[in-house]
Formats: C-alpha cells, structure tokens, sequence
C-alpha cells in the first residue's frame, strides 16, 4: 500500500531532490543503447533491472547523506502505447513493465528511506508525441482516453502519484490530469520550455497553467518545469501573479542548448554543475513554493548535489 497518496510531502516546506537526467545518464555514461529513448526495456532483463536499481540507489543514498527527501520517478517516460509499440511490447507486456519499474522503486525506497528522508514514488508518464515539438495533438478527451492504461497500472502498485513530464501543450495535461484523477492518484505535470520561456505550442507558461487548472478544478498537486535550462525562463518569471506558487518543481537540463540543437547532438553537454546548482539558488526568489528539484538532460547526481547544497544555501540576493 502506497504509505503517502494521501499526503503528498513534497507538499510542506521540506526540500526534496529527484534525479538527473537518466536517460542521457545511460546513453553517454554508461554506453547503453536505448531505442526511442526507451529506458523502461532494460527491465526486460536481471541485468538492465540492476542497472537501473544501482541507478537510482546512487540517489537515495544522496538524499540520505544530504538529509532531504526524495521523489523517486519510475523509468517509464516511453512506456505508453505509441513508443512501446515501437518496441514490441503489447499491452500486457507494457503494463508488466510499468508494474516491474514501480517494484524496483519500492526495493530501493525499502533500503533507504528513514523518517527524516522520506522516499515517494512517482509513476512518471511521458507524452505521447514528440516531447519537443507539439505537431501532433489530442483533446482532452484523446488524451485522457490515451494516458488512463498507464495510470490505473499505477494506481494498482505502491505508486505514491503520477507525474507526467514533457508536456508541451495544455490539452495533453488536462487529459492526463482527468486519467488521474479517475484513478484517485495524486498528479504533478511538468511542462518543458523553449528558450523563449513557452511551450513549444507557443502557449505562455502562465497560461498553460491558468488554463489547466481552470478546467480540472486545481486537481494537480502541483506543476513542474523540465527539460529547459534556467537562462532560458527565468526572465519569464519575473511576472508577478499566483500561478507561481503552482510551481513546486524544477528539472532543467545542464545544457543552454536549444530543443532543436540537443535533437541534433551527437555529443553529451553536461554544463557546469556549480553553475547550474546557483542558477537554481537564483530561482527561490522567482519561486517561492520550490521544493522538488533534480535534473534533466545531461544532469547526473553530480549536478542534483550541487542543486540540493545550493538550495539549501542561506537564501542570498542571488540572480540567474
């Protein structure tokens, strides 16, 4: 039974880290192949199931020495229909992996959570389409149809919430927001920005959460900001208004590339982690609700250190 659907505690004022970018992780460090970008298959095996626990144990020990909680985010960001069947899974196989990924959490949650670091688990969902482009888009309707499988595979596990990340148009996050909470499971959406500070739809961030919110009742638990560098929205923060205090969380890449540039790389950018650690110290004072944060591409445990010692800096008139 999950011990926090109820009460999510990355609610209160206590700092939780998340991890980095996984799947570059995999790619560039660890030299795995990942078709479609697809870690959820190395669950396929003892050996990528491993991996992947030894991945997310490096975290949680982290979150341990650190003394902060932890959002554990299961590695099914491609484990929806149209990218798995890419891969061959079926439906039944596809909802097994989804079950495998959320047990392999609850191990490493079992080895090192304690009362002063708590652990949550975090089904993640990714978009159906392209993260980067918003080209191809559902209703409402199509995309809590598309999104519910997923989601009450989930709500059947020790899955704590649903987060979906990457969500690049508000019509596919009010979909994932009404699966959710179909299923009674608490939801996080994480929009991914261009560097002009907008979805890729072009939508305003505050619009895209105004709007989200306003035809799904406020359900979220909270919004997110990934797959951006800081430098590329932090300008676009600056204006006031309570949508800002929806944001509870920030994943942001370790590179200033734009989305097209990163598609086109061939080369890992993995930034400046000091740099990047005080780019986040700068955004307490544009975010003032901030309590989750980890990376994005590019982003290994040693950026999610550098993010967490800096946010627990003394807040200081820093600036991005």
């Amino acid at each position: 039974m999950s011990p926090y659907r109820q009460h999510l505690p990355q609610l209160a004022d206590s700092l939780f880290i998340t991890d980095g970018g996984l799947e570059t992780t995999l790619i560039f460090h660890d030299g795995i192949d990942l078709p479609c970008f697809a870690a959820f298959a190395l669950l396929r095996d003892e050996a990528g199931e491993a991996m992947l626990e030894r991945y997310f144990a490096r975290y949680a020990e982290l979150a341990r020495s650190e003394n902060v909680g932890l959002v554990l985010e299961s590695p099914t960001w491609r484990a929806n229909p149209d990218w798995a069947g890419k891969l061959g899974y079926t439906a039944a196989s596809l909802a097994d992996a989804n079950r495998r990924a959320i047990a392999l959490l609850a191990r490493v949650r079992a080895a090192y959570e304690t009362p002063a670091t708590p652990i949550v688990i975090s089904g993640n969902l990714g978009p159906r389409g392209d993260g980067y482009r918003a080209d191809a888009r559902m209703s409402q309707s199509e995309a809590r149809a598309y999104h519910q499988p997923q989601i009450e595979t989930f709500a059947a596990t020790q899955a704590d919430m649903v987060a979906a990340f990457t969500i690049n148009y508000a019509d596919e996050a009010i979909g994932v927001i009404q699966a959710a909470q179909a299923c009674a499971m608490p939801v996080a959406i994480a929009f991914t920005l261009e560097t002009d500070g907008r979805l890729p739809s072009g939508e305003p961030l505050a619009d895209a959460i105004g709007r989200t919110d306003a035809e799904t009742h406020g359900y979220a638990a909270y919004f997110m900001i990934n797959c951006a560098h800081p430098s590329h929205f932090a300008s676009m923060l600056a204006d006031a208004g309570a949508w800002r205090e929806r944001i509870r969380g920030v994943r942001a890449n370790a590179s200033k590339r734009s989305h097209a540039e990163l598609d086109e790389a061939d080369d890992l950018d993995d930034g400046d982690p000091d740099e990047l650690g005080g780019s986040y110290r700068a955004l307490r004072h544009l975010l003032p609700c901030m309590t989750v944060v980890g990376g994005c591409c590019g982003t290994d445990h040693r950026h999610v250190g550098q993010i967490c010692r800096a946010m627990k800096a003394p807040l200081a008139a820093d600036t991005v």
